[in-house]
C-alpha cells in the first residue's frame, strides 16, 4: 500500500511512520522540515496550505493520513489545512483519509465532552476546540474519511498490542485513567488502513 503520511515527523506521526515501515508499507513522509528524517526515507517539504500541492503529492496514493499539527499560536490552521485535504482527496480520488484527531469532542460521560467536562486543561482548549472544527469538515465531506481521536493521555512508551478500541465515547481504565502509548496508537490506525472498519466515521482508543 502507498501511502502519503503528512506530519511524519511529529510525536504521533513518528510512531505511524514507523509502525508503517515495519508493515513494509511505501510511505511518502510529507514534512515542514525533511532533514527531521532519515534520508533513506522517501521525502516531501509541505505545510499543507495549498489544495493543488497536496493534490500533486498524494495523486495515486492508496491513501492519507494525516499528523499534521498546527502552530501553537494558531491553531485554527488545523480546520484549514484539512478543508485542504479533504478537496485534493475528493480531485484526485484517493480512496481514503485517515486524520490523527483529538478528544475533546469524546464524551467524558453520557452528554458531556471532554472539553466540557472540566477535566480538559486550559491551556490546550484552542486545539481541541480547531479538532472539533476539524471532525464536522470531515463529517460535512463526501469523501471516505476516518478520524481518530486518541484518549486524555498520548505518550511516547511501550508497543504493546493490546488496547481496546470505541466510538464517540473515552475509554478509561479500571483507574479511571484515558490513556495511551504513541506505539499503539500507532498499530491501530495502521490496523485500521489494512483492515477498514471505521470508514466514514470516528473512532478511538485506550487501554
Amino acid at each position: 500500500m502507498h501511502v502519503i503520511l503528512y506530519g511524519a515527523s511529529g510525536q504521533v506521526g513518528r510512531p505511524v511512520l514507523d509502525e508503517l515501515l515495519s508493515r513494509r508499507h511505501r510511505v511518502t513522509a510529507v514534512v515542514r522540515n525533511p532533514d527531521k528524517l532519515p534520508e533513506n526515507i522517501e521525502r516531501v517539504r509541505d505545510d499543507l496550505s495549498s489544495a493543488d500541492r497536496i493534490a500533486a503529492t498524494i495523486t495515486g496514493a492508496d491513501a492519507v493520513v494525516s499528523a499534521y499539527a498546527p502552530p501553537r499560536d494558531d491553531t485554527d490552521q488545523l480546520p484549514r489545512a484539512t478543508e485542504r485535504l479533504i478537496t485534493a482527496v475528493r480531485r484526485t480520488g484517493v480512496p481514503r483519509l485517515i486524520v490523527v484527531g483529538g478528544c475533546g469532542s469524546l464524551e467524558f460521560s453520557p452528554g458531556v465532552t471532554v472539553l466540557d467536562s472540566g477535566n480538559w486543561p486550559q491551556e490546550l482548549v484552542p486545539i481541541a476546540e480547531s479538532h472539533v472544527k476539524a471532525l464536522d469538515a470531515l463529517r460535512a465531506s463526501d469523501i471516505n474519511w476516518t478520524y481518530f481521536s486518541p484518549p486524555m493521555d498520548i505518550e511516547p512508551g511501550v508497543r504493546t498490542g493490546v488496547f481496546r478500541l470505541g466510538g464517540d465515547s473515552l475509554i478509561k481504565d479500571a483507574q479511571g485513567n484515558s490513556r495511551v502509548s504513541t506505539q499503539d496508537y500507532a498499530v491501530a490506525l495502521v490496523d485500521e488502513l489494512e483492515k477498514p472498519a471505521h470508514e466514514r466515521s470516528r473512532f478511538t482508543i485506550g487501554y
